[in-house]
């Protein structure tokens, strides 16, 4: 960051100084939204801060939650994941990027990172607000609970922490954004992955009317919550790695560092009921819990006066797959069990899908189903309940630009269409054999054009295509070129009603 002057800023709870970019851009960084979580507060709602005397440092990056690192084979995750935990308590924060000479009435977009509900963070270089400061917008992302302190469904604490400390961020917004040049009544929520599917659950919650009007959500399901019952499990387990009782009490005195050590040992927990699958497929032991998913409840009406713009990548499964070596390997069998993990009737999925994919490879079948079943599916359910309710308008896209990384197999893969919504895809770090990006150049219009679409429908609620319904489901196909096809997939999509 080349930077030569000072921004400072007033808000509730103190005095903050940021850079001034010279891109004409300002970046604030680490400022508390909520009070540290420590001990038994780990495991309570989040409080507010403490207010600060004299001017905050708000020109370095501050610690994230507690997680393990995480890797995926043999594709560099590192731009998205970041590099692990940088320790510290005071971490319930955001990070601000505005124009330096903003005074008032700009869109605001506040983003939810993903990473499985136990990793992730501000810190990392794809989530770099400064080309959103540059075209107008105040751009904020945030840090919430992961993992154990996040999402662990425990006895005598409140479900979902880390959802609740995305409504404290907003409620940190809607009080606070004006002093950074925002409009608080002009809001946009998004997220990608578990943050869109956090954002879905967001949709779904009273406690959160009236603190933002429209929301995006990129690759997450509006059907990806665990019953309390598949949570109980979870919760049993987590107890049983700790050698502690299931109940809050005992959660609140083991260290962070034995929290992310037991979420590390949770894999493979089987989450099947005699009345639900597991939403996520085995992939994390951490989602929401909701007896309700959020789809259902935004078919009730819910959310009915917020915007949306939802979508999915085409490949979304490959990232699952193809670092790993198993999506070249993949056999008829690998189909049928992740048909079987996915839908109450595999055999009659894995028709629909050879019949709408004559040509298809196992490995293809195999990552069409699971993105479907990870994302697609819950995606589709959340964009038809909302379309239920015209006070509002739904919009609908599909990502399709094909990386060449791993050989070409990468594809159209889960988290390939962040560097283009933030306009980052010049990173170095992104482009390699091994890098998300690929070898190969990306069409120089597409993050251009993606970003400034994100921007035009924060400001005005339209991203420039004709509205989902439930008829038409138009969508728009987003690659080197743009096309509007409706109810794309549809053999599919009727697969999973």
């Amino acid at each position: 960051m080349n930077h030569h002057t000072d921004s400072v800023v007033t808000t509730a709870r103190g005095t903050v100084r940021g850079l001034r970019q010279d891109d004409g851009t300002a970046a604030f960084l680490n400022i508390p939204y909520a009070a540290p979580p420590r001990g038994a507060g780990r495991f309570a709602p989040p409080r507010p801060h403490e207010p600060w005397g004299g001017v905050r440092d708000a020109t370095v990056p501050g610690p994230n939650a507690p997680q393990s690192e995480r890797r995926l084979g043999s594709v560099d995750m590192s731009p998205y994941f970041g590099t692990g935990w940088s320790r510290g308590e005071d971490y319930l924060t955001v990070n601000v990027f505005t124009p330096a000479a903003a005074n008032g009435d700009l869109p605001v977009m506040v983003f939810v990172h993903g990473g499985g509900f136990v990793a992730g963070s501000t810190r990392s270089a794809l989530y770099d607000g400064s080309a959103f400061a540059r075209d107008g917008v105040v751009l904020v992302t945030l840090n919430y609970r992961l993992g154990i302190a996040g999402f662990l469904d425990i006895p005598g604490a409140p479900a979902n922490r880390g959802l609740l400390d995305v409504v404290a961020a907003l409620r940190w917004v809607s009080e606070n954004i004006a002093a950074f040049g925002g409009d608080p009544h002009n809001v946009t929520l998004f997220g990608q992955s578990a943050g869109a599917t956090i954002v879905g659950g967001v949709l779904a919650t009273r406690e959160a009317t009236g603190l933002f009007r429209r929301a995006i959500v990129q690759s997450g399901s509006g059907l990806g919550a665990f019953t309390t019952e598949q949570a109980a499990r979870v919760t049993k387990a987590a107890a049983e790695v700790l050698g502690i009782e299931p109940h809050v009490d005992a959660f609140a005195d083991i260290p962070d560092e034995r929290l992310v050590e037991a979420a590390s040992r949770l894999a493979g927990i089987d989450l099947r009921t005699d009345t639900h699958y597991d939403p996520l497929i085995g992939l994390s032991p951490f989602s929401l819990v909701l007896d309700t998913q959020p789809a259902q409840s935004v078919a009730a009406g819910l959310a009915a006066d917020i915007d949306l713009l939802i979508g999915t990548n085409t490949e979304e499964g490959n990232l699952y797959l193809v670092p790993v070596d198993k999506y070249a390997t993949s056999t008829a069998d690998d189909v049928d069990d992740t048909a079987a993990r996915s839908h109450p009737h595999p055999a009659r999925l894995v028709e629909t899908y050879r019949k709408a994919r004559p040509d298809a490879s196992f490995g293809e079948l195999r990552s069409a189903i699971m993105g479907d079943a990870l994302f697609g599916a819950g995606s589709r359910a959340l964009a038809g309940a909302h379309a239920a309710h015209p006070e509002s308008a739904t919009f609908a896209y599909e990502f399709a630009w094909r990386s060449t990384a791993l050989n070409g197999e990468l594809g159209a893969t889960h988290a390939m269409e962040l560097p283009f919504v933030f306009d980052l895809a010049q990173l170095p770090h992104l482009r390699g054999a091994g890098a998300l990006l690929g070898p190969d150049k990306p069409p120089a219009e597409l993050a251009t054009r993606m970003h400034n679409t994100w921007v035009r429908f924060a400001t005005t609620g339209d991203p420039g295509w004709d509205p989902y319904d439930t008829e038409r489901r138009a969508t728009m196909r987003i690659d080197a070129e743009w096309t509007q096809v409706d109810d794309p997939r549809n053999q599919e999509r009727r697969a999973w009603v």
